[in-house]
């Protein structure tokens, strides 16, 4: 796991574009929690105009920007969660795992956590948190590498959205949850119920209706956040 260094040479960004955190919406489902108090996080958009690179793992077949961009409906939903309720991470250090632009984490540090390190494996990524967290006037650790085969890490949450649309992935994040668990470190997980996500092992806290990645103008999906038992 290696952090980026500062002075790396930066690509090309487009203009900031707004992501927008919904405010209350009325068609959640009765034993749902509603989202409250809008809030936006503005986020640096990668240059659309990169190809789509076979073996690139950070870009989608035949999208000219990374997957990691885009606002996924799980890592909405947890960033939601986050800046309604303060508290589950006040004063904590938080890792944002597969963290794409950052999103959870810098909500993580809007909400008042102490600290907090957003790690991904794509290097671009890692230029793209810097450049998101600095945009949201917070203070957001990146680092490049894949922690999910090593020890726990030295922190008091671990913050998991959108990371089981795979079988294997999905195995590998729950064992390092696992771990984490052991060692006394929490864990809450944005998804939109995504078929790999290990039902039996989590405790629903809150559901949404949002905008996920692909859906269709003005379509919604229903996303959860959950805590790792």
């Amino acid at each position: 796991m290696n952090q980026i260094a500062a002075g790396r040479k930066r690509r090309p960004f487009n203009a900031l574009t707004t992501f927008h955190i919904p405010a209350r919406q009325s068609a959640l489902p009765s034993d749902a929690h509603s989202c409250s108090n809008a809030h936006a996080l503005a986020f640096a958009a990668r240059d659309p105009r990169r190809p789509a690179v076979a073996g690139d793992a950070g870009l989608a077949t035949g999208a000219g920007a990374p997957y990691w961009a885009y606002s996924w409906a799980g890592g909405l939903a947890l960033a939601r969660y986050l800046l309604d309720h303060p508290e589950t991470v006040a004063n904590k250090r938080v890792l944002d795992l597969g963290a794409g632009g950052g999103m959870v984490a810098i909500a993580a540090m809007k909400a008042g956590a102490r600290e907090a390190i957003a790690i991904d494996v794509d290097p671009d990524a890692i230029e793209m948190i810097a450049l998101n967290a600095e945009t949201n006037a917070v203070a957001v650790e990146a680092l490049c590498g894949d922690p999910l085969d090593g020890p726990p890490p030295d922190v008091d949450l671990v913050l998991v959205g959108d990371l089981f649309y795979a079988a294997g992935l999905a195995a590998r994040v729950v064992a390092f949850l696992d771990r984490c668990r052991l060692a006394g470190i929490g864990a809450l997980i944005g998804d939109p119920w995504r078929a790999h996500l290990p039902h039996a092992r989590l405790n629903r806290l809150a559901e949404y209706r949002l905008a996920d990645f692909g859906d269709a103008p003005d379509a919604a999906t229903a996303s959860a956040v959950f805590a790792f038992v």
